[in-house]
């Protein structure tokens, strides 16, 4: 399990994202930081988000999966992620426009966003 990124840090990464000025490492930490948000606000297994190539985190109570491809798959780029976890954009949009990848009958993680850090 990766290390828990700490508010400062992830607050930090999110500020360098606002500002324009993120790195690769800023960016792949604004993203685990709310991944793990995410986790910490909807723990479980059945979900899986993936914001490939920053993380990946099972989330949403119910069956969880070990194995192979998950039933529910949640995906998208780095962008579309910050967007969706700040509140910048909506599910419904980001689906829309083709930024966010779903498969399951349960792949959907609009409830649990925005995020608040």
């Amino acid at each position: 399990m990766p290390p828990k990124i700490t508010t400062e840090a992830g607050r930090a990464a999110l500020a360098a994202v606002d500002a324009g000025s993120a790195g690769r490492a800023d960016t792949a930490t604004a993203v685990r930081y709310l991944l793990q948000l995410l986790v910490e606000k909807a723990p479980g297994g059945t979900v899986e988000v993936r914001v490939p190539p920053f993380g990946a985190v099972q989330v949403i109570e119910g069956p969880r999966h070990t194995r192979g491809t998950p039933p529910n798959v949640v995906e998208m780029d780095a962008a579309t992620w910050l967007a969706l976890a700040r509140g910048a954009q909506t599910w419904a949009a980001a689906v829309a426009a083709g930024g966010v990848h779903a498969s399951g009958t349960r792949a959907d993680v609009s409830d649990l966003l925005p995020l608040h850090p």
